[in-house]
C-alpha cells in the first residue's frame, strides 16, 4: 500500500477556488467513502480555510488504466462543479515517501499560512477521526497518523516554532489595531461560535474592547461562548441591528452564501452615521460579499488579505522553522528505514518457515536411524540441525537486511526467494 495525497492550499489556489472545495464534516466523510469506492483502500479528507487535502492509501495492483489519483481528481472537480482542466493547475499530488513528508510537515504546522500555528494539528486529527469512525480508514492510516502526531509533538517540544505564535484570528485583530490605532473601548461583533470564532473573540477581548457581541444561528452556542468570554449572545436574525453597533466585525461560520451583503451594509451605514466599519472574514466559503468594500468608510479583509502579515510572522521565526524542517527530515529518514525493514518481514517469515519445514522433513526421514541412537545422541543430532538452520538463516537475514534501503532491494528479495525455493525461477533466465 502507498500513501497518496491530492489537494490544494493557500499557496496554490486563490480563495474563490478554495471556497468551492470547502466541505462540511458530513461531506468530508461521504467524499472519503466515495474515494474508497474508486480504488483507495482507506481515506480521509482534511478541509480548512486554507487547504483541502484527501489522504488515501492506494494499492500497487490498482488498475493502471484508471489510476486512483486521476479518479480522485475527477471526484474533487465534480464536487466543486469545476472542469478537471480548470481545477488541475491548483492541485498538487504526492505519493509514497514524498506524501509522508508532506503529512509530517502539515501536522507540524510547517506548511501553514501562519507557520507554527497550533490549530492545524487538531483539525488534521479531527478529520481523520471522523472518517475513521465512519469506516473510511483502517489500521494502515492509523499508523501513519500516529507517526505524524509523534513528529508534531517533537517539533513543538524540541523547537520554539510555536513561541509567540499568532493564528489567523490574532492576525485579524492585529490588523484591526493597526487601522484603528486601538480597540480599547470599542464594540466587537463575532459572527459564528466555532473554534476559530472563539479564538478571534479571545483576541478581541485581550485587545481591550469593552463590549463583545456573539451572533450565531444557534442561540445556545452563542450563549455558551458569550458566557465564557463575558460577551452578549445574539441570534443571526439580529444582524442588521448589530452591524449598526459594532466597530469591528469578525465572521467565522460554516455557512454557504453571504451573510453580510453590500445591500445590508448600505442600509446600516446611515444608522451608523457613516462611522468606519471594519470587517474581517476568516470563513471559507466567505461570509461577506466582497463588493461590501465598495462602500466608503467600510473595510473588508478576507483570509488571503491576511497572508502578508502572516508571512511577516513567518519570517520572524525562520530559524526555528529551519530547525523544525531538519527534525521532520530526520524523522522521515527514521520512518523510511523502519518501513523498509518492515517490508522485508513477509519474505523473512517465509524463509524461516521454509528452512524449518526442510529441517523437520530431514529429521523425520532420519527418524528410523535415530531410534538406534541413545536419547542423548538423538538430542545432539536435533540440536545440530537446529543450530545449522539458525546459522544459515542468520547469515541470510543479515545479508538481506543490508539491502533494506538499497536501490536494488527488490532484486535482493527476488534472489533470496529463489535461493530458498519460495519463488519459481523464470522459464527463460534473464541475462
Amino acid at each position: 500500500m502507498e500513501l497518496l495525497i491530492l489537494g490544494l492550499n493557500h499557496k496554490t489556489a486563490p480563495l474563490h477556488i478554495r471556497e468551492r472545495l470547502a466541505f462540511k464534516e458530513e461531506e468530508q466523510i461521504s467524499l472519503a467513502l466515495e474515494a474508497n469506492s474508486l480504488g483507495c483502500s482507506e481515506s480521509f479528507l482534511l478541509s480548512t480555510c486554507n487547504r483541502v487535502e484527501l489522504y488515501c492509501l492506494t494499492s500497487e495492483s490498482a488498475d493502471a488504466s484508471h489510476p486512483p489519483a486521476d479518479q480522485v481528481r475527477g471526484l474533487l472537480s465534480s464536487k466543486a462543479s469545476l472542469d478537471v482542466g480548470e481545477l488541475n493547475p491548483h492541485l498538487y499530488s504526492f505519493q509514497g515517501q514524498e506524501a509522508l513528508h508532506h503529512l509530517l510537515r502539515v501536522a507540524s504546522s510547517l506548511d501553514s499560512m501562519v507557520v507554527g500555528e497550533p490549530q492545524i494539528l487538531g483539525q488534521l486529527k479531527g478529520a481523520y477521526e471522523r472518517c475513521r469512525d465512519a469506516g473510511a480508514t483502517g489500521r494502515s492510516l492509523s499508523g501513519l497518523m500516529d507517526q505524524a502526531l509523534t513528529v508534531a509533538k517533537r517539533v513543538r517540544t524540541q523547537t520554539e516554532i510555536g513561541r509567540a505564535v499568532v493564528s489567523i484570528s490574532s492576525v485579524a485583530v492585529n490588523l484591526a489595531e493597526q487601522i484603528f490605532g486601538t480597540l480599547t473601548g470599542g464594540t466587537g461583533l463575532l459572527v459564528g461560535a466555532g473554534e476559530m470564532g472563539e479564538l478571534a473573540a479571545q483576541h478581541l477581548t485581550q485587545a481591550g474592547i469593552s463590549r463583545l457581541l456573539v451572533a450565531n444561528r444557534s442561540l445556545s452556542r452563542a450563549s455558551s461562548l458569550a458566557e465564557r468570554l463575558g460577551g452578549h449572545p445574539r441570534g443571526l436574525t439580529e444582524l442588521p441591528e448589530l452591524l449598526t453597533q459594532a466597530d469591528i466585525v469578525i465572521t467565522s461560520t460554516g455557512a454557504h452564501g453571504y451573510l453580510i451583503t453590500k445591500e445590508l451594509v448600505a442600509k446600516t451605514l446611515k444608522a451608523r452615521k457613516y462611522r468606519p466599519l471594519f470587517l474581517i472574514d476568516i470563513s471559507v466559503p466567505r461570509n461577506i460579499e466582497p463588493s461590501v468594500n465598495d462602500h466608503e468608510n467600510v473595510y473588508v479583509y478576507d483570509v488571503d488579505d491576511l497572508n502578508q502579515i502572516a508571512s511577516e510572522n513567518k519570517a520572524t521565526r525562520a530559524r526555528e522553522a529551519e530547525a523544525a524542517e531538519a527534525l521532520v527530515l530526520q524523522e522521515l529518514e527514521r520512518l523510511k528505514s523502519r518501513q523498509a525493514k518492515r517490508e522485508l518481514g513477509p519474505v523473512i517469515t517465509s524463509m524461516r518457515a521454509q528452512v524449518h519445514r526442510l529441517k523437520e522433513e530431514e529429521l523425520k526421514r532420519l527418524e528410523p536411524r535415530l531410534l538406534e541412537l541413545s536419547s542423548d545422541q538423538q538430542k545432539a543430532v536435533k540440536q545440530l540441525a537446529e543450530r545449522l538452520s539458525n546459522k544459515l538463516l542468520h547469515e541470510a537475514f543479515t545479508g538481506l537486511k543490508s539491502y533494506a534501503e538499497h536501490p536494488q532491494r527488490e532484486l535482493a528479495i527476488e534472489v533470496a526467494e529463489r535461493l530458498f525455493g519460495l519463488k519459481a525461477p523464470p522459464t527463460e533466465p534473464n541475462e
